[in-house]
């Protein structure tokens, strides 16, 4: 489904120094992890993120744990949103952020993705009891950590649930592309309520909702790849109605509007740069 952004705006992310380092986990888990970031941050003081709705959940696996308030607990799964969540974050801050798309988060802890929806769960309450964060926080270096992390989630991934066929189905054509959804009912051959209700429960947001996420991020992904196009040329290339239209759906996910965000930090491109 095209990049992500995880924090917007972008001067949110340059307040914060310290390490970060992009890697993307092996091929074979492409349809289920999107991407690693290591990040190693010092004590900056407290900071606030404004992070919008992404096509991916969020597993942050601590290290060393900030202090995120009492609603976020250490090393927290955040499922999909559908609307921004301001993280407020004081302390250093160690460890590697995985995301993973729904199909993944449904194969790896087996439960409804829907019990995620706009939830932070520790991850000690969604997988067996482990040593996979010791052994992470002992290897020598990060490419250790990353290969590690590929060699534990392809065990665990290729044995887990998956969602039914016509959903990941309509999942694919969504993150392909723009499509109606009593189009893709159709195509599938089911009811427009059946399609809601099967996909909220495997995927964890309705289909519009997916939609709506998945044309916002290859908004973001244009304006990281070609920063000359005015607002009205992006809304236009992005399949709003128009720039008024592109402003308001910027809002309501993001939490601000397109000028006040400017270029989205910790933009993560598709694999192919596409």
């Amino acid at each position: 489904m095209g990049g992500w952004a995880l924090v917007v705006p972008r001067q949110d992310l340059l307040r914060a120094p310290g390490e970060r380092i992009l890697r993307w986990p092996h091929p074979r888990l492409a349809a289920h992890v999107s991407s690693y970031v290591a990040h190693d941050l010092p004590d900056s003081g407290s900071n606030s993120w404004q992070v919008t709705p992404l096509s991916v959940l969020t597993w942050m696996i601590d290290f060393a744990a900030p202090d995120r308030g009492p609603e976020i607990p250490d090393s927290p799964v955040l499922g999909l949103r559908d609307r921004p969540l301001r993280l407020e974050q004081a302390g250093a801050s160690r460890g590697i952020v995985v995301t993973l798309t729904p199909l993944g988060s449904y194969a790896l802890f087996g439960i409804p993705s829907r019990e995620l929806t706009n939830a932070a769960v520790a991850t000690a309450d969604l997988l067996p009891a482990g040593s996979l964060p010791e052994r992470l926080a002992e290897a020598a270096d990060w490419p250790e950590r990353f290969r590690l992390l590929d060699e534990h989630l392809a065990g665990r991934l290729t044995h887990g649930p998956a969602p039914a066929a016509p959903v990941r189905y309509a999942w694919d054509r969504l993150s392909a592309g723009p499509v109606r959804v009593d189009a893709l009912a159709g195509e599938i051959g089911w009811s427009r309520q059946q399609l809601n209700a099967r996909f909220r429960e495997q995927i964890g947001l309705s289909p519009r909702t997916i939609g709506r996420i998945a044309r916002l991020n290859r908004v973001l992904a244009l304006v990281n790849r070609v920063p000359s196009l005015s607002w009205a040329e992006v809304a236009y290339s992005g399949g709003y109605s128009d720039q008024a239209h592109l402003v308001r759906e910027f809002r309501a996910l993001t939490g601000c509007s397109p000028t006040e965000a400017g270029k989205p930090g910790l933009f993560v491109p598709p694999r192919d740069g596409a």
